[in-house]
C-alpha cells in the first residue's frame, strides 16, 4: 500500500469465552489476513474484556417516569454523556470501514454478550434514529459488515431442506434487522460448519478456507464517507 493508497480500517468484535476454540482461531485468522492487506486492525475480545451486556437505567443518569432505553440513549449521545466504554466501542464503529462479527451459533443466534454489546453500543441517535434515519439513511451506510460464525451442526443440516434449515434463515436478523437497519452494505456471511467434527487437518482447511475469503477483501477499495 502507498501513500495514495486510502488506509482501510478493520473492527472485529469477538464472542467467545475460549481462547482455544476454532471460533477464536477463525478470528485470528482473520485479523491476519486484513492486515497483510493493509487493514488497520482493533479486534475486539468481549469475554476478555468482561464486557457488560445489560443495557439498563443504571447506564444513564436519574430517569425520571419509565425507563425508555433508546430515548436515554438518543439524549446521551446528544448530551455527551455516554458511559465512556459504550463510547469508545462506538466511536470504533464508527471508525472502521469493515465491521466483522466473529462468533458461535447458539441456540440459533448469536450469544448474548454479543447481543448485548449491539443493544448498548448501536445506540439511538449515533448510529440510526436522531439525525439519522434507517437502512440506506443509517449513520453507517458507506461501510461493510459481515459475519464470522462457527456451527456444531454440518452443512447439510444447514442447508435449505436440512434437518435445521438454512443457515441464511437463522442470520437474517443479525443481517437484515442490526447490519443493514443502521446502514451497513453487508457481505456474505463466512461459516466454518461442525469444526469439533472434523479432523485436523479438515480444520486447516477450514482456516484456509477463511485466511482466502479476507485476502480477498483487501482487492475492495475502501469505503468513501458517506454524504451528509
Amino acid at each position: 500500500m502507498d501513500a495514495t493508497t486510502p488506509s482501510k480500517s478493520a473492527l472485529i468484535v469477538h464472542a467467545h469465552p475460549e481462547p482455544g476454540s476454532f471460533s477464536t482461531s477463525q478470528m485470528q485468522v482473520a485479523a491476519e489476513e486484513l492486515r497483510r492487506s493493509g487493514h488497520s486492525v482493533r479486534v475486539v475480545d468481549l469475554y476478555a474484556d468482561g464486557w457488560v451486556p445489560v443495557l439498563d437505567r443504571y447506564e444513564f443518569g436519574p430517569v425520571d417516569g419509565h425507563f425508555k432505553p433508546q430515548a436515554e440513549q438518543r439524549k446521551a449521545v446528544r448530551e455527551g454523556t455516554l458511559p465512556v466504554e459504550v463510547r469508545a466501542h462506538l466511536d470504533a464503529v464508527l471508525d472502521a470501514d469493515l465491521l466483522v462479527l466473529s462468533f458461535p451459533l447458539w441456540w440459533f443466534s448469536m450469544p448474548a454478550i454479543l447481543k448485548g454489546w449491539i443493544d448498548r453500543v448501536f445506540a439511538m441517535g449515533a448510529v440510526f434514529g436522531g439525525d439519522h434515519g434507517v437502512f440506506d439513511r443509517g449513520a453507517l451506510r458507506g461501510k461493510r459488515a459481515m459475519v464470522l460464525v462457527t456451527t456444531g451442526g454440518t452443512a447439510e443440516s444447514f442447508a435449505r431442506g436440512g434437518s435445521f434449515g438454512a443457515i441464511d434463515d437463522f442470520l437474517y436478523h443479525i443481517r437484515r434487522g442490526m447490519l443493514e437497519f443502521v446502514g451497513y452494505e453487508v457481505l456474505p456471511p463466512v461459516v466454518t460448519y461442525g469444526p469439533t467434527r472434523m479432523s485436523d487437518a479438515d480444520r486447516l482447511t477450514a482456516l484456509e478456507a477463511v485466511r482466502e475469503t479476507f485476502a480477498a477483501l483487501g482487492d475492495v477499495p475502501a469505503a468513501e464517507p458517506a454524504a451528509a
